[in-house]
């Protein structure tokens, strides 16, 4: 049975056994799961065939950002290997972003979907400012957001505070990936710009990445149900 819900959990953890621990007692018709740079550094490609031999898709959470080539390199290699959503940065620019998609597009019968990051949601106005970026975090996402349609892309990763933003300026098809989720009575930790997964949804939103609130759960399984349920989603 295919994932119906659009939850993601993040499996930040430092090792290999950790995270397959945390993903033996979740469940893959409930969400798919999401493998970032510590995990994937410790871990190597044996993590996601792990986790795919667990009935997972998997979101290869890597942010590539190099030179062209080389990123589309590392996507058609992500490809292959069967993730099921991998991510560069919009940053990088246009020529980066289209011979990434160009990649995939040589890949017979590929189905990875292939998002650009905007604005990382740990980051205000402050921190902009500070790298030479003139613009507030919506003005910056909206730019790259649009740069990344227009060259590719199959959405972006934003804060759920521009769905709704992007939704009506790019389409409802354009895939929005949002981060910084945290369901009512959750610790905001350090993401600066946050919603409910209701909210989330409403705003426009595809995908909702979630990690502290599920895996440092009393009971995980329970803590994702509840934000399923949240989302008027099947148990």
């Amino acid at each position: 049975m295919s994932c119906q819900s659009p939850i993601v959990v993040a499996l930040d953890y430092p090792t290999m056994t950790q995270s397959l621990e945390m993903a033996k007692r979740l469940d893959p018709t409930q969400c798919r799961v999401k493998v970032g740079k510590e995990l994937f550094t410790t871990s190597g490609p044996v993590i996601l065939d792990e986790l795919h031999s667990l009935g997972f898709d998997v979101f290869l959470d890597l942010k590539f950002h190099d030179i062209p080539n080389t990123v589309a390199n590392a996507v058609s290699v992500a490809a292959r290997a069967g993730v099921w959503m991998v991510n560069v940065h919009a940053s990088g620019g246009r020529r980066m972003m289209e011979a990434s998609a160009n990649a995939l597009q040589n890949i017979a019968d590929n189905k990875t979907v292939l998002i650009a990051v905007t604005v990382l949601t740990s980051m205000d106005q402050s921190d902009l400012i500070e790298i030479g970026i003139n613009a507030t975090p919506e003005q910056q996402v909206k730019r790259l957001a649009a740069l990344a349609k227009s060259s590719g892309m199959n959405g972006v990763v934003c804060s759920a505070q521009e769905s709704a933003m992007l939704s009506a300026d790019l389409g409802k098809d354009f895939v929005l990936v949002t981060p910084g989720i945290r369901p009512l009575g959750s610790a905001q930790g350090d993401q600066k710009r946050i919603m409910t997964p209701a909210q989330a949804m409403a705003a426009g939103s595809h995908y909702l990445v979630m990690g502290r609130p599920i895996t440092q759960a009393a009971d995980p399984i329970a803590a994702l149900r509840q934000a399923n349920q949240e989302l008027a989603l099947p148990a």
